[in-house]
């Protein structure tokens, strides 16, 4: 398992076999012949790598670990000539087996670091270590129904290595490490999910590759091959989507963004014996240490706020040269709502930001700061007050 850090900051999960990165070394070294020290061996700045052992043992699998991570570190800086080749890039490219759990036979692989990587622009970056991982609470008992899955108990704690949008977590406990549903996990600040994005009305096309009958009331049901519109993408796996007027939630990893036939073809086939994680409502007996249950918006609340979007979008169409003057509520005014529904821009628009100066939002009372900040900023602040009032 490799995180791989990108130019643009992006950190991805991937897999590769040993055996697969000592041929693609092999490939390297006859690409770049001097640097590999065939003709010279003075000249030889291209790292070492063993070749594969047959047998593994707990010590070879310790050792292979440190030899991989000090390999990457010499490799991604290397000259850019090589560093920065499409050889290398290859490597490290997220691939469409990545994105899914891995197979029973993936997780045997015993070799984990972390490396990251800065690609395409820029010069190559450090291996980051150690990474700090973000710890997670466990709200219910969780029974693995795979080998790549791993138990869970209400109370643990795990650190969470990849945070994969169907929904299922990649954790690594005290002795263990597996995939779990999110569902099944809260952040120990609070209750939301801070990564959560905002609702999006307008909608990203998706195509589902795969048919799903809804069995709650809340979700919809879908065959296969409809377009539908993702209005709110939520890192529990389960999506908001609106097909006419309809929204519900429906499994994310049923999903695939518009492209190819051939694309979708291939995602179908990944799908092969893996199922939607299970929903925070289904889950019995979940205990969490928190008083406030998660922000949740009512499907009537996204129908509704859908709505308004599509009205408003249509209007704006229908009369792109209409005066400001004219308008019953100006922009600035609209984004007041709170529905958090998106403004869009226009020519009308466009001359009313001119005009009007921006309104600022009165600030908020240190009450009711104190009732919305985290735990931690709580501790902070009463911490301040003690010190500042012993001073006096």
């Amino acid at each position: 398992m490799l995180m791989v850090k990108w130019s643009d900051l992006s950190e991805k999960l991937i897999y590769r076999t040993y055996p697969e990165i000592h041929t693609f070394h092999k490939s390297l070294k006859e690409m770049f012949p001097i640097e590999a020290g065939q003709i010279d061996k003075k000249d030889r700045i291209i790292p070492s790598l063993p070749a594969p052992r047959w047998v593994d043992t707990q010590k070879s699998t310790v050792t292979r670990q440190s030899t991989l991570a000090d390999y990457c570190y010499a490799l991604i800086n290397l000259p850019p000539h090589i560093s920065r080749c499409k050889h290398i890039t290859t490597l490290f490219k997220v691939r469409p087996e990545d994105e899914n759990p891995p197979a029973a036979n993936t997780l045997r692989r015993n070799d984990t670091f972390a490396a990251s990587r800065e690609l395409a622009r820029g010069n190559a970056s450090e291996i980051s270590s150690p990474i700090i991982l973000d710890t997670y609470r466990v709200i219910a008992d969780f029974t693995k129904t795979s080998k790549q899955e791993m138990e869970l108990h209400t109370g643990d704690l795990v650190e969470i290595v990849e945070k994969n949008q169907n929904g299922w977590w990649f954790c690594q406990g005290e002795s263990k490490r597996g995939w779990v549903p999110a569902s099944y996990l809260e952040p120990l600040d609070g209750p939301d999910e801070g990564e959560d994005a905002e609702p999006n009305y307008e909608g990203e096309l998706h195509v589902t590759i795969n048919a799903y009958k809804a069995e709650q009331e809340d979700e919809i049901s879908l065959e296969l091959g409809d377009t539908v519109a993702v209005i709110h993408k939520l890192l529990d796996g389960w999506w908001v989507v609106r097909k006419g007027e309809e929204t519900g939630y429906f499994p994310s990893m049923f999903l695939q963004k518009g492209g190819k036939r051939e694309n979708y073809e291939a995602e179908r086939t990944t799908l092969r014996g893996q199922k939607p994680p299970p929903r925070r409502s289904t889950i019995r007996n979940a205990k969490s240490i928190h008083n406030r249950s998660r922000k949740q918006l009512s499907q009537d609340a996204y129908r509704k706020n859908s709505r308004r979007y599509l009205q408003q979008k249509g209007s704006r169409l229908a009369e792109p040269h209409r005066n400001s003057k004219n308008s019953s509520k100006s922009p600035l005014s609209e984004r007041r709502n709170q529905d958090n529904i998106p403004e869009l821009s226009g020519s009308s628009s466009e001359s009313e930001l001119k005009k009007e100066a921006p309104v600022i939002p009165p600030r908020p009372s240190p009450e009711l700061i104190l009732e919305r900040c985290t735990d931690n900023t709580r501790k902070k602040v009463s911490i301040h007050k003690s010190r500042t009032s012993s001073n006096s």
